[in-house]
């Protein structure tokens, strides 16, 4: 395992048993509102904490890109991407499906990955270059060919709804041509679940960077095709993405191609 895949898998379990804790005293956690539906608790904070003092315990030089405490400058070559606790909202009601997300990125692409979710104890990571995995077994997409046979996973817009209507038409065209959709509520584990093949594919507007980028390098090193809605590389630029194995990337490119709105097909 690379050093860099080694501290991020021991942060995101830092993070975790954090998380845990916190879980279990439920009735003592705070809670702030930083938008419409968009919720954090000092259990973010914390877990956040956690990993920031882990990557510092062995870099201190390197940069970091965190969700609650923003963009941390350094010169060195290297960022982190953190998402303390991916699923916020699911957390906050006791829905047991929640993760820690965290990618590291070498002069901007995308290096190791590992996504940890502290209820059911799974640890996705990926280092490019030397494949994807579930705790201590080799994962890939799945095989799947046929979208009527395939389910799928997305994300509802929960806070800004100008493309309503639009992503509206495309989920309708998904539902209707495929075995099932599923939405809970995390989109690393949504990638995650690309990667191992419990979901053969995933498409999602408007996320952040650290939403998706550890996800995006673990399916790819599944196996699986990552791209925004162009087809291009810019998911963390535009935050719009899709996951899934090479044998649906089509089908599913073309769905979104004739639903999303002209200004989001990047």
């Amino acid at each position: 395992m690379h050093p860099l895949l080694n501290i991020a898998q021991e942060a995101a379990k830092a993070a975790g048993k954090s998380i845990r804790y916190h879980l279990e005293r439920f009735d003592a956690v705070e809670i702030q509102q930083k938008g419409r539906n968009d919720f954090v608790s000092q259990v973010d904070f914390e877990a956040e904490q956690r990993i920031i003092q882990t990557i510092r315990k062995y870099h201190p030089d390197h940069a970091i890109l965190a969700e609650e405490t923003g963009r941390h400058k350094t010169n060195s070559k290297f960022e982190w991407i953190i998402d303390p606790l991916d699923g916020t909202t699911n957390f906050l009601h006791q829905f047991p499906h929640f993760a820690v997300s965290i990618a590291v990125t070498e002069n901007g692409k995308l290096q190791h990955a590992a996504i940890y979710d502290p209820v059911k104890d799974e640890m996705f990571s990926a280092s490019r270059g030397e494949g994807a995995w579930l705790n201590q077994t080799r994962i890939r997409v799945s095989e799947q060919k046929e979208l009527e046979n395939s389910l799928m996973a997305t994300g509802f817009p929960y806070y800004q709804f100008d493309y309503a209507d639009e992503y509206l038409a495309g989920f309708k065209r998904f539902m209707t041509e495929t075995a099932g959709i599923r939405r809970a509520g995390s989109a690393a584990l949504d990638l995650a679940y690309v990667a191992c093949g419990r979901v053969d594919g995933y498409w999602e507007y408007n996320l952040k960077p650290w939403d998706i980028a550890a996800g995006a390098l673990i399916v790819q090193e599944a196996g699986g095709l990552v791209t925004d809605f162009g087809g291009g590389e810019n998911y963390l630029a535009s935050g719009n993405i899709l996951a899934t194995n090479p044998k649906l990337y089509k089908h599913m490119a073309q769905i979104i191609g004739q639903t999303a709105p002209a200004n989001r097909k990047n």
